[in-house]
């Protein structure tokens, strides 16, 4: 089955690639990303997990009910959190701490853990849900078997990106394999950062550059998004500007975090997991927050491509998008949902009680539905900024 969505990834990826071009190194990073030969069994790249147009995991995209989390290379072996999708995670900012807002931004994966893309590409790898492979060493050395198909192109683009012949490096030195492997990372990052991932190809992009128009329904969702919905107050829906002056079309996220108070998930896969506390659950942040003010919180994603990345929450707990508006809507009612996982620091200030009705909410997802990227062609007058 792994072997089928690889193919099947490949072809999806190669979709774009009339409009897109990548750079040498954004061309190593793409193989590495869609490479199975890369894991203990393989079977699994982080395309397995990322899968394109989504850029998340077509198993649990296709039963989001079953599917809350991610195989991993070893059968049996799965991980606790469902899987964000990798598309515009290159935007996030450094983890860093917010001190006139008051709260923890940026970093990648649901906790923050890792501060960049290239620190978060290393992970996965010798993750033993995941990749399950031993060593920086042993990930370098699947790169250069003999029986990897790659072999001749990663030669050629180790040589042409980092002046690095693979055939001469000599991975028993611990401190070469881990200055290969950081090149890996980094390739992946690039790739990562690459117009494939932040295509800015919706529905919506369109309307934005005059070349489409929404529907009455998707018209009246943005309004109540922005509105009674208070999707907006975390999901940023106005333009951004770069750092080099430039407009950025919105990315929904303000990249903070947020206790949601999302219940205990019930599925078999991960029910008998410790409670997760999210950020809080970090032992660095832990010792700073004697208060226990982050327990719980998780990242706030961005919405773009939301309706191709189901199910919903760090632990997968909704379904599909109405479920997820319809948490928004009456999260604390009572009877209405089961209790948080984590009690402490629930937000009940920007959802819960919003009073929406059950065309408001329809309105609301379908306004969401917009946000897919392959309406068209990504939009040639986006610059990408430089990233972190």
């Amino acid at each position: 089955m792994h072997s089928v969505l690889i193919v099947l990834c490949l072809l999806l990826s190669a979709l774009p690639a009339a409009a897109i071009q990548l750079t040498p190194k954004e061309e190593l990073g793409k193989l590495l990303y869609f490479d199975p030969q890369l894991s203990l069994q393989k079977n699994q790249s982080c395309s397995t997990c990322h899968m394109p147009p989504g850029f998340a995991d077509p198993e649990n995209v296709a039963n989001p009910k079953q599917n809350v989390v991610s195989k991993g290379s070893v059968p049996g072996k799965l991980g606790t959190r469902n899987t964000p999708s990798a598309a515009y995670a290159a935007f996030s900012p450094h983890f860093h701490w917010n001190g006139e807002e008051g709260l923890y931004v940026g970093g990648q994966f649901w906790d923050g853990r890792e501060p960049t893309l290239k620190a978060q590409a290393k992970g996965p790898f010798l993750n033993p849900v995941e990749m399950a492979m031993i060593s920086p060493r042993s990930v370098k050395e699947a790169v250069r078997h003999p029986d990897n198909p790659l072999l001749p192109t990663y030669r050629q683009l180790f040589e042409q990106v980092y002046k690095v012949s693979l055939h001469n490096v000599n991975l028993a030195d611990p401190l070469v394999a881990e200055m290969l492997y950081d090149m890996a990372a980094d390739a992946i990052a690039a790739y990562e950062k690459s117009r494939e991932l932040n295509q800015f190809s919706s529905k919506y992009d369109y309307v934005l550059a005059g070349k489409a128009k929404l529907t009455a329904q998707e018209r009246r969702g943005l309004q109540l998004f922005n509105g009674k919905g208070l999707c907006n107050k975390c999901h940023i829906s106005a333009p951004l500007k770069g750092p080099d002056g430039s407009m950025i079309p919105p990315l929904f996220t303000d990249f903070t975090y947020d206790n949601l108070g999302i219940p205990r998930s019930s599925n078999p896969a991960i029910a008998q997991a410790p409670t997760d506390l999210g950020l809080g659950g970090r032992p660095e942040i832990a010792a700073l927050d004697p208060k226990g003010l982050q327990k719980g919180k998780f990242k706030v994603p961005t919405l773009r491509n939301i309706a191709l990345t189901a199910p919903y929450g760090h632990n997968g707990y909704f379904a599909t998008l109405t479920e997820i508006v319809d948490f928004y809507n009456t999260a604390g009612l009572r009877g209405r949902w089961p209790k948080p996982e984590v009690p402490q620091n629930v937000n009940r200030e920007e959802m819960g009680n919003l009073k929406l009705t059950k065309s408001e909410v329809a309105a609301i997802v379908a306004f969401m539905r917009t946000l897919s990227d392959g309406y068209g062609k990504p939009l040639a007058n986006i610059t990408l900024p430089p990233f972190p």
